[in-house]
Protein backbone atom coordinates (compact mmCIF):
# COMPACT_ATOMS: atom_id res chain seq x y z
CA UNK A 1 0.00 0.00 0.00
CA UNK A 2 3.08 2.12 0.32
CA UNK A 3 2.55 3.78 -3.28
CA UNK A 4 -0.48 5.67 -1.64
CA UNK A 5 1.16 7.13 1.17
CA UNK A 6 2.72 10.54 -0.44
CA UNK A 7 -0.17 11.49 -2.80
CA UNK A 8 -1.80 14.72 -2.42
CA UNK A 9 -5.34 14.50 -2.40
CA UNK A 10 -9.00 14.66 -1.41
CA UNK A 11 -11.53 12.05 0.15
CA UNK A 12 -15.16 11.15 -0.77
CA UNK A 13 -17.01 9.12 1.83
CA UNK A 14 -20.37 7.08 0.96
CA UNK A 15 -22.89 6.79 3.68
CA UNK A 16 -25.59 4.20 1.96
CA UNK A 17 -27.86 1.93 2.56
CA UNK A 18 -25.64 -1.01 2.65
CA UNK A 19 -22.39 0.31 3.40
CA UNK A 20 -19.95 2.97 4.23
CA UNK A 21 -17.33 3.17 1.46
CA UNK A 22 -14.74 5.86 1.12
CA UNK A 23 -12.08 6.60 -2.02
CA UNK A 24 -9.09 9.03 -2.28
CA UNK A 25 -8.37 11.23 -5.36
CA UNK A 26 -5.39 12.25 -6.43
CA UNK A 27 -5.15 15.97 -8.20
CA UNK A 28 -5.50 14.33 -11.83
CA UNK A 29 -8.51 12.85 -10.29
CA UNK A 30 -7.30 9.29 -10.40
CA UNK A 31 -8.99 7.12 -7.33
CA UNK A 32 -6.06 5.36 -5.82
CA UNK A 33 -7.34 4.10 -2.72
CA UNK A 34 -11.16 2.52 -1.60
CA UNK A 35 -12.35 0.59 1.29
CA UNK A 36 -16.13 0.21 2.80
CA UNK A 37 -17.85 -1.10 5.86
CA UNK A 38 -20.93 -3.67 5.09
CA UNK A 39 -22.98 -3.47 7.59
CA UNK A 40 -24.43 -6.74 7.44
CA UNK A 41 -20.62 -8.58 7.50
CA UNK A 42 -18.57 -6.11 9.06
CA UNK A 43 -21.54 -4.64 11.48
CA UNK A 44 -23.47 -7.57 12.75
CA UNK A 45 -23.97 -6.37 15.87
CA UNK A 46 -26.52 -4.06 14.24
CA UNK A 47 -28.79 -7.07 13.33
CA UNK A 48 -29.93 -5.20 10.16
CA UNK A 49 -30.75 -6.78 6.76
CA UNK A 50 -29.58 -4.86 3.94
CA UNK A 51 -28.66 -2.14 6.10
CA UNK A 52 -31.89 -1.94 7.35
CA UNK A 53 -34.53 -2.33 9.56
CA UNK A 54 -38.13 -2.99 8.39
CA UNK A 55 -40.78 -2.73 11.04
CA UNK A 56 -43.71 -4.97 12.14
CA UNK A 57 -46.01 -3.19 9.56
CA UNK A 58 -43.99 -3.67 6.28
CA UNK A 59 -44.10 0.41 5.86
CA UNK A 60 -41.17 1.85 8.59
CA UNK A 61 -38.17 1.09 7.73
CA UNK A 62 -35.10 2.39 9.40
CA UNK A 63 -31.18 2.17 9.82
CA UNK A 64 -29.19 2.17 13.34
CA UNK A 65 -27.39 5.41 13.75
CA UNK A 66 -24.62 4.60 15.46
CA UNK A 67 -24.24 1.85 12.82
CA UNK A 68 -22.91 4.30 10.33
CA UNK A 69 -20.61 5.63 12.96
CA UNK A 70 -19.39 2.46 14.00
CA UNK A 71 -18.76 1.56 10.26
CA UNK A 72 -16.58 5.17 10.20
CA UNK A 73 -14.68 3.73 12.45
CA UNK A 74 -14.00 0.60 11.00
CA UNK A 75 -12.71 2.49 7.71
CA UNK A 76 -10.77 4.94 9.27
CA UNK A 77 -8.64 2.50 11.84
CA UNK A 78 -8.46 -0.19 8.50
CA UNK A 79 -6.63 3.04 6.91
CA UNK A 80 -4.37 3.91 9.58
CA UNK A 81 -3.49 0.31 9.91
CA UNK A 82 -2.51 0.20 5.96
CA UNK A 83 -0.35 2.98 6.38
CA UNK A 84 -2.66 5.72 4.57
CA UNK A 85 -1.09 9.00 5.11
CA UNK A 86 -3.83 11.26 6.17
CA UNK A 87 -1.64 14.21 6.37
CA UNK A 88 -1.55 14.51 2.60
CA UNK A 89 -5.26 15.45 2.85
CA UNK A 90 -6.31 19.03 1.62
CA UNK A 91 -10.39 18.06 1.41
CA UNK A 92 -13.21 15.61 1.84
CA UNK A 93 -17.12 15.26 0.87
CA UNK A 94 -18.87 12.91 1.11
CA UNK A 95 -22.38 11.66 0.35
CA UNK A 96 -25.48 10.11 2.38
CA UNK A 97 -28.70 8.01 1.33
CA UNK A 98 -31.03 10.77 0.47
CA UNK A 99 -33.87 11.16 2.47
CA UNK A 100 -32.83 9.72 5.76
CA UNK A 101 -32.91 12.00 8.64
CA UNK A 102 -31.13 11.84 11.48
CA UNK A 103 -32.12 13.35 15.35
CA UNK A 104 -29.87 14.88 17.95
CA UNK A 105 -30.34 14.96 21.37
CA UNK A 106 -30.10 18.16 23.24
CA UNK A 107 -26.42 18.56 24.51
CA UNK A 108 -25.06 16.29 21.73
CA UNK A 109 -23.31 19.30 19.96
CA UNK A 110 -21.07 19.87 23.16
CA UNK A 111 -20.57 16.35 22.91
CA UNK A 112 -19.13 16.53 19.59
CA UNK A 113 -16.81 19.47 20.22
CA UNK A 114 -15.04 17.62 23.06
CA UNK A 115 -14.46 14.44 21.75
CA UNK A 116 -11.64 12.41 22.94
CA UNK A 117 -9.17 10.99 20.84
CA UNK A 118 -8.20 8.06 22.95
CA UNK A 119 -11.72 6.59 21.84
CA UNK A 120 -13.44 5.32 18.86
CA UNK A 121 -16.64 7.89 17.88
CA UNK A 122 -19.32 5.29 18.35
CA UNK A 123 -18.43 4.78 22.07
CA UNK A 124 -18.41 8.67 22.64
CA UNK A 125 -21.89 9.18 20.66
CA UNK A 126 -24.08 6.31 21.96
CA UNK A 127 -26.19 8.84 23.98
CA UNK A 128 -26.30 12.10 21.51
CA UNK A 129 -29.36 10.84 19.26
CA UNK A 130 -33.26 11.10 20.08
CA UNK A 131 -34.24 9.10 17.80
CA UNK A 132 -31.83 5.82 17.28
CA UNK A 133 -33.03 4.47 14.70
CA UNK A 134 -33.23 6.96 11.35
CA UNK A 135 -36.23 6.79 9.31
CA UNK A 136 -34.39 6.42 5.68
CA UNK A 137 -35.18 6.56 2.20
CA UNK A 138 -37.11 2.61 2.01
CA UNK A 139 -40.24 4.26 4.40
CA UNK A 140 -43.59 4.79 3.02
CA UNK A 141 -45.43 4.98 6.39
CA UNK A 142 -46.16 8.81 5.96
CA UNK A 143 -49.33 8.88 3.23
CA UNK A 144 -51.36 10.92 5.55
CA UNK A 145 -48.61 13.84 6.65
CA UNK A 146 -48.42 13.87 2.39
CA UNK A 147 -51.40 14.90 2.14
CA UNK A 148 -51.11 17.21 4.50
CA UNK A 149 -48.29 19.09 3.51
CA UNK A 150 -50.06 18.88 0.18
CA UNK A 151 -53.47 20.62 1.18
CA UNK A 152 -51.33 23.45 3.25
CA UNK A 153 -49.73 24.48 0.25
CA UNK A 154 -52.25 24.06 -2.27
CA UNK A 155 -51.92 21.16 -3.94
CA UNK A 156 -49.36 18.22 -5.53
CA UNK A 157 -48.50 20.63 -8.11
CA UNK A 158 -47.76 23.72 -6.16
CA UNK A 159 -46.01 21.61 -3.79
CA UNK A 160 -43.67 20.37 -6.32
CA UNK A 161 -43.75 24.24 -8.51
CA UNK A 162 -42.29 25.07 -4.44
CA UNK A 163 -40.05 22.11 -3.53
CA UNK A 164 -39.21 20.56 -7.21
CA UNK A 165 -40.91 17.39 -5.82
CA UNK A 166 -44.58 16.66 -4.96
CA UNK A 167 -44.83 14.67 -1.58
CA UNK A 168 -43.36 11.60 -1.32
CA UNK A 169 -43.94 9.12 1.52
CA UNK A 170 -39.85 8.63 1.91
CA UNK A 171 -39.11 12.99 1.39
CA UNK A 172 -37.59 14.11 4.76
CA UNK A 173 -40.40 16.92 5.50
CA UNK A 174 -43.29 14.07 5.86
CA UNK A 175 -40.83 11.99 8.01
CA UNK A 176 -40.58 14.88 10.46
CA UNK A 177 -43.65 15.90 10.76
CA UNK A 178 -44.47 11.70 11.41
CA UNK A 179 -42.42 11.68 14.65
CA UNK A 180 -43.32 14.90 16.22
CA UNK A 181 -47.38 13.81 15.56
CA UNK A 182 -46.52 10.15 17.20
CA UNK A 183 -43.49 11.13 19.27
CA UNK A 184 -43.67 14.60 20.57
CA UNK A 185 -41.45 14.20 23.43
CA UNK A 186 -38.39 12.81 21.37
CA UNK A 187 -39.01 15.84 18.69
CA UNK A 188 -38.64 18.06 21.90
CA UNK A 189 -35.98 16.96 22.70
CA UNK A 190 -34.21 16.71 19.65
CA UNK A 191 -31.71 20.11 18.88
CA UNK A 192 -31.11 19.47 16.06
CA UNK A 193 -32.42 17.54 12.66
CA UNK A 194 -29.48 16.35 9.85
CA UNK A 195 -30.28 14.63 6.42
CA UNK A 196 -27.81 11.58 6.54
CA UNK A 197 -24.87 13.76 4.69
CA UNK A 198 -24.96 16.43 7.01
CA UNK A 199 -24.86 14.25 9.69
CA UNK A 200 -21.61 12.48 8.09
CA UNK A 201 -20.28 16.17 7.54
CA UNK A 202 -20.93 17.11 11.06
CA UNK A 203 -18.54 13.94 12.60
CA UNK A 204 -15.83 15.29 10.94
CA UNK A 205 -16.68 18.72 11.45
CA UNK A 206 -16.95 18.14 15.29
CA UNK A 207 -19.52 20.63 15.05
CA UNK A 208 -23.54 20.61 13.43
CA UNK A 209 -22.98 21.10 9.53
CA UNK A 210 -25.48 22.99 7.67
CA UNK A 211 -28.13 21.32 5.37
CA UNK A 212 -26.75 21.55 1.62
CA UNK A 213 -29.00 22.82 -0.78
CA UNK A 214 -28.90 19.53 -3.48
CA UNK A 215 -29.78 17.55 -0.70
CA UNK A 216 -32.14 19.85 1.04
CA UNK A 217 -34.01 19.82 -2.25
CA UNK A 218 -35.52 16.50 -1.34
CA UNK A 219 -37.21 17.33 1.68
CA UNK A 220 -40.20 18.76 -0.02
CA UNK A 221 -39.13 22.10 2.28
CA UNK A 222 -36.61 23.83 0.42
CA UNK A 223 -38.28 26.61 -1.77
CA UNK A 224 -35.47 25.30 -4.77
CA UNK A 225 -35.49 28.52 -6.52
CA UNK A 226 -34.78 30.79 -3.67
CA UNK A 227 -33.08 28.48 -1.86
CA UNK A 228 -34.64 28.92 1.63
CA UNK A 229 -36.71 26.88 3.70
CA UNK A 230 -40.53 27.44 2.76
CA UNK A 231 -42.10 29.24 5.92
CA UNK A 232 -45.19 27.28 5.00
CA UNK A 233 -44.06 23.76 4.74
CA UNK A 234 -42.05 24.11 7.87
CA UNK A 235 -44.88 25.22 9.80
CA UNK A 236 -47.14 22.25 8.23
CA UNK A 237 -44.70 20.03 9.44
CA UNK A 238 -43.58 20.44 13.14
CA UNK A 239 -43.09 23.65 15.08
CA UNK A 240 -39.90 25.27 15.79
CA UNK A 241 -38.66 23.23 12.91
CA UNK A 242 -36.42 25.99 11.16
CA UNK A 243 -33.78 26.64 13.99
CA UNK A 244 -33.69 22.68 14.36
CA UNK A 245 -32.40 22.53 10.49
CA UNK A 246 -30.23 25.45 10.38
CA UNK A 247 -29.80 27.80 7.13
CA UNK A 248 -28.79 25.65 4.35
CA UNK A 249 -25.90 26.24 1.90
CA UNK A 250 -24.54 26.47 -1.46
CA UNK A 251 -23.16 22.41 -2.47
CA UNK A 252 -19.80 23.72 -2.50
CA UNK A 253 -19.02 25.56 0.38
CA UNK A 254 -16.94 24.98 2.35
CA UNK A 255 -18.22 24.16 5.82
CA UNK A 256 -15.28 24.48 8.61
CA UNK A 257 -11.78 22.68 8.86
CA UNK A 258 -11.53 19.06 10.02
CA UNK A 259 -12.24 18.13 13.88
CA UNK A 260 -9.46 18.02 16.20
CA UNK A 261 -10.15 14.46 17.24
CA UNK A 262 -9.14 13.35 13.62
CA UNK A 263 -5.88 15.37 13.67
CA UNK A 264 -4.93 13.99 16.98
CA UNK A 265 -5.85 10.03 16.76
CA UNK A 266 -4.98 10.10 12.66
CA UNK A 267 -2.80 12.51 11.42
CA UNK A 268 -4.93 14.97 9.67
CA UNK A 269 -3.70 18.26 8.54
CA UNK A 270 -5.17 20.87 11.17
CA UNK A 271 -5.86 22.88 7.59
CA UNK A 272 -8.19 19.66 6.05
CA UNK A 273 -10.92 21.42 4.55
CA UNK A 274 -14.71 19.74 4.77
CA UNK A 275 -16.79 20.65 1.59
CA UNK A 276 -20.50 20.18 2.63
CA UNK A 277 -21.91 17.02 1.94
CA UNK A 278 -24.86 16.26 -0.36
CA UNK A 279 -26.92 13.06 -1.39
CA UNK A 280 -26.00 10.04 -3.03
CA UNK A 281 -28.05 10.97 -6.15
CA UNK A 282 -26.84 14.30 -6.44
CA UNK A 283 -22.85 13.16 -5.95
CA UNK A 284 -23.54 10.69 -8.51
CA UNK A 285 -24.05 13.56 -10.91
CA UNK A 286 -20.79 14.39 -9.99
CA UNK A 287 -18.90 11.62 -10.18
CA UNK A 288 -20.32 10.76 -13.58
CA UNK A 289 -19.66 14.73 -14.36
CA UNK A 290 -22.56 15.42 -15.94
CA UNK A 291 -22.64 19.14 -17.71
CA UNK A 292 -25.29 21.01 -19.51
CA UNK A 293 -27.69 18.85 -21.63
CA UNK A 294 -26.58 15.63 -20.42
CA UNK A 295 -28.43 12.40 -19.40
CA UNK A 296 -27.18 9.62 -16.98
CA UNK A 297 -29.24 6.22 -17.71
CA UNK A 298 -29.25 3.77 -15.46
CA UNK A 299 -30.88 1.02 -16.97
CA UNK A 300 -31.01 -1.94 -14.03
CA UNK A 301 -34.00 -3.88 -12.56
CA UNK A 302 -35.27 -0.23 -12.34
CA UNK A 303 -34.14 2.68 -14.99
CA UNK A 304 -33.24 6.08 -13.81
CA UNK A 305 -32.72 9.00 -15.21
CA UNK A 306 -30.57 11.97 -14.20
CA UNK A 307 -30.72 15.30 -16.08
CA UNK A 308 -28.63 18.79 -16.15
CA UNK A 309 -31.12 21.37 -16.01
CA UNK A 310 -31.09 24.57 -16.51
CA UNK A 311 -34.88 25.71 -16.75
CA UNK A 312 -36.68 23.22 -14.49
CA UNK A 313 -40.16 22.85 -14.94
CA UNK A 314 -41.93 20.50 -12.14
CA UNK A 315 -44.17 18.53 -12.29
CA UNK A 316 -46.22 15.49 -10.30
CA UNK A 317 -44.13 13.09 -11.89
CA UNK A 318 -39.96 13.11 -10.87
CA UNK A 319 -38.23 15.54 -8.80
CA UNK A 320 -36.43 18.42 -9.33
CA UNK A 321 -33.15 18.55 -7.42
CA UNK A 322 -30.85 21.98 -6.97
CA UNK A 323 -27.47 21.17 -9.06
CA UNK A 324 -24.57 19.96 -6.67
CA UNK A 325 -21.72 21.20 -9.20
CA UNK A 326 -23.34 24.38 -11.01
CA UNK A 327 -25.25 26.39 -7.93
CA UNK A 328 -27.67 28.57 -10.67
CA UNK A 329 -28.08 25.13 -12.83
CA UNK A 330 -30.69 22.27 -11.32
CA UNK A 331 -31.00 18.52 -11.75
CA UNK A 332 -33.29 16.18 -12.73
CA UNK A 333 -34.35 12.55 -11.58
CA UNK A 334 -36.49 10.33 -13.26
CA UNK A 335 -37.36 6.59 -11.74
CA UNK A 336 -39.14 3.77 -13.57
CA UNK A 337 -39.93 0.63 -11.80
CA UNK A 338 -41.04 -1.48 -15.37
CA UNK A 339 -36.85 -1.71 -16.33
CA UNK A 340 -34.59 -4.58 -17.22
CA UNK A 341 -37.31 -7.00 -15.33
CA UNK A 342 -39.90 -6.31 -17.66
CA UNK A 343 -36.99 -6.62 -20.71
CA UNK A 344 -36.29 -9.74 -19.49
CA UNK A 345 -40.16 -10.83 -19.47
CA UNK A 346 -40.52 -10.15 -23.02
CA UNK A 347 -37.26 -11.63 -23.97
CA UNK A 348 -38.36 -14.84 -22.18
CA UNK A 349 -42.04 -14.84 -23.92
CA UNK A 350 -40.79 -13.37 -27.29
CA UNK A 351 -37.01 -14.41 -27.96
CA UNK A 352 -36.76 -18.16 -26.14
CA UNK A 353 -35.28 -16.59 -23.57
CA UNK A 354 -32.02 -15.69 -25.69
CA UNK A 355 -30.45 -12.42 -25.50
CA UNK A 356 -29.31 -12.90 -28.87
CA UNK A 357 -32.77 -14.06 -30.52
CA UNK A 358 -33.45 -10.03 -28.95
CA UNK A 359 -31.30 -8.36 -30.50
CA UNK A 360 -31.40 -9.71 -33.84
CA UNK A 361 -35.58 -8.87 -33.67
CA UNK A 362 -33.76 -5.32 -32.93
CA UNK A 363 -31.70 -5.26 -36.13
CA UNK A 364 -34.22 -7.08 -38.45
CA UNK A 365 -36.88 -4.36 -37.49
CA UNK A 366 -36.89 -0.73 -38.77
CA UNK A 367 -36.14 2.47 -36.34
CA UNK A 368 -39.87 3.58 -35.55
CA UNK A 369 -41.56 0.19 -35.94
CA UNK A 370 -43.81 0.46 -38.80
CA UNK A 371 -45.91 3.06 -36.59
CA UNK A 372 -46.38 0.06 -33.68
CA UNK A 373 -46.06 1.62 -30.35
CA UNK A 374 -46.37 -0.07 -27.11
CA UNK A 375 -45.92 0.63 -23.06
CA UNK A 376 -45.33 -2.21 -21.17
CA UNK A 377 -45.92 -1.90 -17.02
CA UNK A 378 -46.59 -5.63 -15.78
CA UNK A 379 -46.23 -3.87 -12.16
CA UNK A 380 -47.75 -0.92 -11.11
CA UNK A 381 -45.37 1.79 -12.82
CA UNK A 382 -44.01 4.99 -11.28
CA UNK A 383 -43.75 7.66 -13.90
CA UNK A 384 -47.22 7.79 -14.76
CA UNK A 385 -48.78 5.47 -12.61
CA UNK A 386 -49.94 3.35 -14.70
CA UNK A 387 -49.95 -0.93 -15.54
CA UNK A 388 -50.57 -3.30 -18.13
CA UNK A 389 -49.60 -3.56 -21.56
CA UNK A 390 -50.78 -1.30 -24.57
CA UNK A 391 -50.17 -1.92 -27.71
CA UNK A 392 -51.30 0.78 -30.61
CA UNK A 393 -50.69 -0.11 -34.22
CA UNK A 394 -49.75 2.04 -37.12
CA UNK A 395 -53.44 3.21 -37.60
CA UNK A 396 -53.62 4.18 -33.51
CA UNK A 397 -56.21 1.07 -33.06
CA UNK A 398 -55.29 -0.63 -29.72
CA UNK A 399 -54.61 -4.21 -30.36
CA UNK A 400 -54.16 -6.95 -28.17
CA UNK A 401 -50.63 -8.48 -29.57
CA UNK A 402 -48.10 -8.11 -32.18
CA UNK A 403 -45.63 -10.28 -33.61
CA UNK A 404 -42.65 -11.25 -32.17
CA UNK A 405 -39.79 -9.17 -33.78
CA UNK A 406 -42.54 -6.06 -33.41
CA UNK A 407 -43.02 -7.09 -30.10
CA UNK A 408 -39.45 -6.79 -28.85
CA UNK A 409 -39.18 -2.76 -30.61
CA UNK A 410 -42.57 -1.66 -29.47
CA UNK A 411 -41.05 -2.36 -26.09
CA UNK A 412 -37.68 -0.49 -26.21
CA UNK A 413 -38.84 2.14 -28.05
CA UNK A 414 -41.66 2.24 -25.74
CA UNK A 415 -39.45 2.68 -23.36
CA UNK A 416 -36.93 5.16 -24.25
CA UNK A 417 -39.88 7.56 -25.99
CA UNK A 418 -41.41 7.39 -22.68
CA UNK A 419 -38.06 8.44 -20.96
CA UNK A 420 -37.35 11.19 -23.65
CA UNK A 421 -41.21 12.55 -23.65
CA UNK A 422 -40.90 12.75 -19.32
CA UNK A 423 -38.11 14.56 -19.51
CA UNK A 424 -38.84 16.98 -21.78
CA UNK A 425 -41.96 17.23 -19.62
CA UNK A 426 -39.52 17.95 -16.48
CA UNK A 427 -37.45 21.18 -19.06
CA UNK A 428 -35.12 19.31 -20.63
CA UNK A 429 -33.97 19.60 -23.91
CA UNK A 430 -31.43 17.68 -26.66
CA UNK A 431 -28.60 19.95 -27.38
CA UNK A 432 -26.04 19.36 -30.35
CA UNK A 433 -23.31 18.84 -27.17
CA UNK A 434 -25.76 15.95 -25.47
CA UNK A 435 -24.29 13.22 -24.54
CA UNK A 436 -25.73 10.17 -22.91
CA UNK A 437 -24.27 8.20 -20.23
CA UNK A 438 -25.61 4.67 -19.80
CA UNK A 439 -24.87 2.42 -17.43
CA UNK A 440 -26.92 -0.74 -15.67
CA UNK A 441 -26.70 -4.38 -16.93
CA UNK A 442 -28.85 -3.35 -19.96
CA UNK A 443 -25.95 -0.70 -21.04
CA UNK A 444 -23.93 -4.10 -22.04
CA UNK A 445 -26.55 -4.56 -24.91
CA UNK A 446 -25.25 -2.76 -28.13
CA UNK A 447 -28.77 -3.19 -29.51
CA UNK A 448 -30.69 -1.83 -27.10
CA UNK A 449 -27.84 1.45 -26.58
CA UNK A 450 -29.00 1.98 -30.55
CA UNK A 451 -32.37 2.41 -30.17
CA UNK A 452 -31.65 4.84 -26.91
CA UNK A 453 -29.14 6.56 -29.49
CA UNK A 454 -31.60 6.87 -32.15
CA UNK A 455 -34.87 7.85 -29.76
CA UNK A 456 -32.69 10.42 -27.99
CA UNK A 457 -30.60 11.66 -31.08
CA UNK A 458 -27.65 11.71 -29.58
CA UNK A 459 -24.75 9.71 -28.92
CA UNK A 460 -24.40 7.14 -26.18
CA UNK A 461 -21.47 5.76 -23.93
CA UNK A 462 -20.80 2.72 -21.36
CA UNK A 463 -19.76 3.90 -18.22
CA UNK A 464 -18.61 1.64 -14.79
CA UNK A 465 -20.31 4.04 -11.69
CA UNK A 466 -20.22 1.37 -9.26
CA UNK A 467 -18.70 4.06 -6.87
CA UNK A 468 -19.94 7.40 -8.56
CA UNK A 469 -21.23 9.07 -5.33
CA UNK A 470 -17.93 8.31 -3.37
CA UNK A 471 -16.29 9.44 -6.60
CA UNK A 472 -18.13 12.44 -6.99
CA UNK A 473 -17.38 13.18 -3.46
CA UNK A 474 -13.97 12.96 -3.65
CA UNK A 475 -14.10 15.62 -7.14
CA UNK A 476 -16.63 17.88 -4.96
CA UNK A 477 -14.19 18.35 -2.29
CA UNK A 478 -11.70 19.71 -5.53
CA UNK A 479 -14.87 21.77 -6.31
CA UNK A 480 -14.87 23.40 -3.21
CA UNK A 481 -10.87 24.07 -3.22
CA UNK A 482 -10.64 25.41 -6.60
CA UNK A 483 -14.14 26.43 -8.02
CA UNK A 484 -16.00 24.37 -10.51
CA UNK A 485 -15.41 21.62 -12.41
CA UNK A 486 -13.91 23.69 -15.60
CA UNK A 487 -11.08 24.71 -13.80
CA UNK A 488 -10.04 21.46 -11.42
CA UNK A 489 -9.76 19.74 -15.15
CA UNK A 490 -6.98 21.44 -15.15
CA UNK A 491 -5.04 20.58 -12.08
Amino acid sequence: MAEHVARRCCLGWDFSTQQVKVVAVDAELNVFYEDSAHFDRDLLEFGTQGGVHVHEEGLTVTSPVLMWVRALDIILERMKASGFDFSQVLALSGAGQQHGSVYWKAGASQVLRSLSPDLPLHKQLQACFSISDSPVWMDSSTTAQCRQLEAAVGGAQALSCLTGSRAYERFTGNQIAKIYQQNPEAYSHTERISLVSSFAASLFLGSYSPIDCSDGSGMNLLQIKDKVWSRVCLAACAPHLEEKLGSPVPSCSVVGAISSYYVQRYGFPPGCQVVAFTGDNPASLAGMRLEEGDIAVSLGTSDTLFLWLQEPMPALEGHIFCNPVGSQHYMALLCFKNGSLMREKIRDESASCSWSEFSEALRSTEMGNGGNLGFYFDVMEITPEIIGRHRFSAENHKVPAFPRDVEIRALIEGQFMAKRIHAEGLGYQVMPKTKILATGGASHNRDILQVLADVFGAPVYVIDTANSACVGSAYRAFHGLRGPPSSIRQA
